[in-house]
């Protein structure tokens, strides 16, 4: 039964693999400068634009991050002081309370989107067809489907 799978050590895998590498290097690199610009860390900045699109309990955003839940309570509690995100109660359940980004947090996360340049350019110079087949290859090697 022939395959068309590459062995882990096929050169061609290698050198995606050292690709798909230097892109995230980059991306986390770009996203602590810009954070950095906000006096925010990257894991600060990272949990806002998370919490921009929708507020969430503490233990999803330590999944979402993975990460301690410890850890997560810290960074809240940081963005809560500088009036980024508040908690609330969760309509669903209100013994569980929802991290939700501030109107002004709010606008810092877009902020900090518009200013990384890094993945959104270069895929700018890409055509449609070309995005959207990388888009549907990632998501297959994240096991989801397109």
């Amino acid at each position: 039964m022939a395959t068309d799978r590459a062995p882990r050590t096929d050169p061609l895998t290698l050198e995606v693999v050292e690709l798909i590498g230097t892109v995230v290097a980059r991306y986390h690199e770009e996203y602590e400068q810009v954070a950095g610009k906000h006096a925010l860390t990257g894991a600060q900045a990272r949990l806002l634009g998370l919490l921009s699109l929708e507020p969430l309990p503490m233990r999803r955003i330590a999944q979402t991050l993975k990460c301690e839940p410890s850890n997560v309570t810290g960074i809240v509690d940081r963005l809560e002081a500088r009036g980024l995100v508040e908690r609330r109660p969760d309509p669903a359940d209100r013994r569980v309370k929802l991290a939700a980004p501030t109107e002004e947090g709010v606008r810092t996360a877009r902020e900090l989107r518009d200013e990384l340049g890094f993945a959104r350019e270069p895929l700018a110079e890409l055509s449609r067809d070309d995005r959207v087949a990388l888009r549907d290859l990632l998501q297959r090697m994240l096991g989801q489907k397109p």
